[in-house]
């Protein structure tokens, strides 16, 4: 008989190599490195919690039973730091040992005690403000941390490291030219020693990408690009002879996942370009609106699922993915999953990249002039938010999902500022349920083509919401084991673009709204427990976290300006010890389509721009008499115009900032017209 510990040597020198495949002896930094892997506590270092994006807190102080009890602990404002219409905030804030880290909608950064919201130190980034190659509004979305330093993407196309003392920077490294339509929105992640993140421009013609950089040098060690090049794998999916694919979009706007033991990254790839003008570019057009799954240390290609075929509806894979374990069927399975815009969840095998639950190719219509695909992924379960349109006046047509058009507007629901968009997806372990939110919101879709110009705006058609049409939202729990609804809250205001939630142990989630209220749910239920009024939009992604014993839920309150909520630069820290009241309620977000504000007589001229609201024209509505002239006078830092609704009978063409393009108006009538490279920018003349 062998001895106890001849049969303890083979079990322990097993569980060494397994050791070995889950924490590699080259760590660069073994303690975030530790925490990333493991469940979140009282520290939160990354964007989406841990590697898993699940957003899941173990922490219990903050529970059902005494939610009610939850105030304000501190409100810290950011010094006028992203204060403006053209800014979103909606960084998650990343806390390690009683230290909060935080950026916003101008790339600036701020240190915070986070039990007393004490500003420690700022780092202005002096980004340009003429920066003009932005598709949906100045925003960052989140720091990664590794090695005593912060990690972030620049709308200048840069990645920056900062001492996490003092906020000096360490490094800088370029990874493309935002003149030529580069940009960077999305929180990176850091994992041993390499720094993962994503870039955007989808609307300007660009070649998608993740990159990975050398975290304590900012070299770069490996780029694996969205769109494939002649002769490489995913090449046979665009036309052959041609250069489309390398200016055809599919962007990387979320922060990837990893699982250590498979040593794989995941990340979610955007729309194609341009975005409704699919008649050049035939084929499926991978890796557009997919879900991929790479080697971490090199970036080979693993497995990839494509969501959309030959997307036209600029239907983004822009939520971030999450990572989860499950049993189905009495096996345990290793899941991964992403909310979309066409309103599904799609849930896989994240070793394969096979669906867990099912989804099957259907046939839909068909417009030859658009190249589509004859067929499209439909998941099994429950879509979260509807998927067909309501008839209008004045359109001739609505359809549901992946319904064709050419040059006529047709109205389809979801849009692709539908469904889920940029918002993360939590996960609890407890429920088995994802939290999505969703936008309800019908889009008039038309193609007119475009011609590509580097650092132009590239989308080919318009998917304006048809005016007057109501926009609202949803907030679902899905059941991860059947990709069915366990409940659903309907929403008066759109959620899929805003911030997102947080699920915790205490049996909570956690979630912000536009009209600036603050909510907890009960996360089996969907019963709501608290409100706080926070003053300003509440659309970022809430962190929960601990200090000294003390737990804290923070959520960043500034607006969002694809949603109209209200701006600001304000932190908001609540927990049971809390003393601090509720601030009055911001204006409300709208909820119609279309020009608002009373009419206005006597004006000659609109401002693009005005009021420092970026997407705006002020005023939106006036009255002139026949043969009046109105000057379009660009007061903002971005280029705007203004095209005649639906009939493009009358265009300013796109008006650099500073300058000026008249109009003059001879039929009595009324006259709508949107922004063309920002459709959610609406105006309307009254002409007598």
């Amino acid at each position: 008989m062998r001895s106890d510990r001849q049969r303890w040597i083979p079990a322990a020198v097993g569980f060494f190599f397994l050791l070995l495949l889950v924490v590699p002896a080259w760590a660069a930094d073994p303690e975030i490195d530790q925490l990333l892997r493991s469940p979140v506590g009282k520290d939160w270092v990354t964007n989406g919690g841990n590697l898993t994006n699940q957003r899941y807190s173990t922490l219990t102080q903050i529970n059902t039973t005494n939610v009610k009890q939850l105030k304000g602990a501190w409100m810290t404002r950011l010094k006028g730091s992203g204060i403006g219409g053209k800014y979103s905030f909606e960084a998650s804030p990343l806390v390690k040992n009683g230290i909060m880290y935080l950026i916003t909608g101008n790339d600036d950064v701020f240190a915070l005690n986070a039990k007393t919201g004490e500003i420690l130190w700022e780092y202005w980034s002096g980004i340009d403000q003429k920066i003009s190659t932005i598709c949906c509004g100045w925003v960052n979305r989140g720091l990664a941390m590794g090695e005593g330093l912060l990690y972030f993407g620049q709308l200048d196309a840069n990645v920056v490291a900062l001492d996490m003392k003092t906020g000096k920077v360490k490094w800088k490294t370029p990874i493309e030219k935002w003149e030529n339509g580069y940009t960077i929105t999305s929180a990176p992640l850091y994992y041993d020693g390499l720094v993962y993140s994503g870039i955007s421009g989808g609307e300007f013609g660009v070649r998608g990408r993740v990159t990975a950089l050398d975290a304590k040098s900012g070299e770069i060690k490996w780029r694996w690009y969205t769109l494939p090049g002649p002769g490489e794998r995913g090449s046979e999916t665009w036309p052959p002879g041609t250069d489309h694919s390398m200016r055809g979009g599919a962007t990387v706007w979320n922060t990837p996942a990893l699982d250590p033991q498979l040593g794989l990254l995941y990340f979610a790839a955007g729309n194609c370009g341009p975005d409704y003008d699919g008649s050049m570019r035939e084929g499926d057009n991978l890796y557009c609106t997919s879900m991929v799954a790479l080697k971490a240390k090199t970036g080979e290609y693993v497995w990839h699922f494509q969501q959309v075929h030959h997307d036209i509806w600029d239907y983004d894979a822009a939520s971030p993915v999450v990572l989860f374990d499950t049993v189905i069927d009495g096996r345990p399975r290793k899941g991964i999953a992403e909310a979309g815009r066409t309103g599904w969840v799609y849930i896989l095998d994240r070793t394969n990249g096979t669906p867990l639950i099912g989804i099957e190719e259907r046939p839909v219509p068909q417009e030859p002039r658009q190249k589509t695909a004859k067929t499209q992924p439909y998941p099994k379960g429950d879509a979260t938010v509807p998927q067909c349109a309501e008839p209008m006046p004045g359109y001739e047509k609505a359809g549901c999902i992946f319904e064709v058009f050419w040059e006529h507007p047709v109205i389809v629901q979801p849009s692709g500022l539908g469904g889920t968009n940029w918002s993360p997806m939590p996960y609890s372990p407890d429920t088995g349920y994802f939290y999505v939110p969703g936008t309800i919101r019908p889009g008039a879709f038309a193609r007119y083509g475009d011609k590509f110009l580097v650092g132009q705006r590239y989308v080919g058609g318009t998917q304006a919401a048809p005016i007057g049409v109501q926009m609202s939202g949803t907030f679902t729990a899905i059941d991860g084991k059947t990709n069915k609804i366990a409940w659903q809250h309907k929403t008066p205001y759109r959620i899929g673009g805003g911030g997102g939630a947080t699920v915790t142990a205490g049996g909570l989630v956690f979630r912000g709204e536009p009209d600036g209220n603050f909510l907890a749910i009960d996360a089996k239920t969907g019963q709501e427990l608290w409100r706080f009024q926070t003053g300003f939009g509440a659309d970022a992604p809430p962190v929960v976290y601990e200090v000294d014993g003390e737990q804290f839920v923070v959520i960043a309150t500034g607006g969002n300006q694809l949603q109209g909520s209200a701006n600001g630069d304000a932190v908001w820290a609540f927990s049971l010890k809390g003393q601090v009241g509720p601030l009055w309620p911001p204006p409300p977000p709208p909820t119609v389509a279309g020009p608002v504000g009373p009419i206005a007589t006597g004006v000659d001229t609109i401002k693009m721009g005005g009021n420092n609201v970026e997407y705006s024209f002020v005023p939106g509505r006036v009255r002139v008499k026949a043969g009046s002239t109105l000057n379009f006078t660009n007061v903002g830092d971005l280029p705007h115009g203004a095209t005649a609704w639906q009939t493009g009978d009358w265009d300013t063409g796109v008006v650099p900032a500073g300058l000026s393009k008249s109009i003059t108006f001879t039929e009595p009538g009324t006259y709508y017209y949107i922004c063309t490279p920002h459709p959610w920018m609406y105006g309307q003349v009254i002409v007598e």
